[in-house]
């Protein structure tokens, strides 16, 4: 596990006392997208963050490229992982690049400047999340999708190997979740991985090899996307009947609650 692109052992993850996730084992290896399902307060969010480092694990070990996140300089991680964050707050104004630029800082030595470089590869994450006219603007007047979608072109510029995405389809409407999804599909299938914490599982059956599901007491499932998803554990993981429908080659799954027929 520990030569894996990135790794976990025995990671718990609690919170006001409360045991959300408990003795997590995850090995997420090259050309791998893992899906991270469950209710709200299951603990996503907060599992995201511990494997970014920005809040320490109850117990366990992170690992990087094989290693210990703990012993690594916060800045030679930043070169190999980048996380989404799910809410992004700008405070001052900036333009639509000078945002996506923020990217670069890690590659970016302490008394050098941007480079050539460095904003062509900031310009194709803008363009590969549609955002290409935009550049010019005060980032400030965006919508919220498109403030998301600058939020993935600026992890995008940042070039990692490791992508963790907390709700990355957030403020996005169905067209741009779906070509979102598909960009960190096809850098998964270039040698990176990826593992992205969704509300919609259905986008987890379409796009992730795998499935970490979390039940918010401590308990988890980790298994092939395929294999795992089905109606009963679905119910379960959703506190509410999951129905499983087939469509065209797959299978999906529709929430039918306590809806009267």
């Amino acid at each position: 596990m520990q030569h894996a692109l990135f790794s976990c052992q025995n990671l718990s993850v609690s919170v006001a006392g409360r045991c959300l996730v408990d003795a997590l084992e995850l090995c997420a290896d090259r050309g791998e997208m893992i899906a991270v399902l469950g209710q709200n307060g299951s603990g996503k969010t907060l599992t995201m963050h511990t494997l970014a480092g920005l809040r320490p694990p109850t117990s366990g070990s992170i690992f990087v490229s094989g290693s210990d996140a703990a012993k690594l300089p916060r800045h030679d991680i930043a070169r190999q992982l980048a996380l989404l964050p799910q809410h992004v707050d700008d405070i001052f104004p900036a333009t639509v690049l000078d945002t996506a630029m923020i990217g670069r800082h890690p590659h970016i030595g302490r008394f050098n400047w941007e480079t050539g470089h460095d904003f062509d590869i900031a310009n194709a994450a803008l363009a590969a999340v549609g955002l290409a006219e935009l550049e010019r603007r005060d980032v400030l007047t965006l919508s919220g999708g498109e403030r998301r979608r600058l939020a993935i072109a600026q992890v995008l510029t940042q070039e990692p190997r490791i992508y963790l995405l907390d709700e990355p389809t957030n403020h996005l409407d169905p067209q741009h979740q779906l070509d979102a999804l598909q960009l960190f599909r096809n850098k998964a299938d270039d040698g990176a991985s990826v593992i992205a914490s969704l509300h919609d599982v259905n986008l987890a059956v379409r796009y992730a090899d795998r499935c970490l599901l979390l039940y918010g007491d401590g308990r988890w499932d980790l298994g092939d996307t395929s294999e795992i998803l089905d109606s009963d554990r679905l119910s379960q993981l959703y506190g509410t009947p999951m129905e499983a429908v087939n469509w065209r080659s797959t299978r999906l799954y529709v929430a039918s609650g306590n809806v009267a027929p």
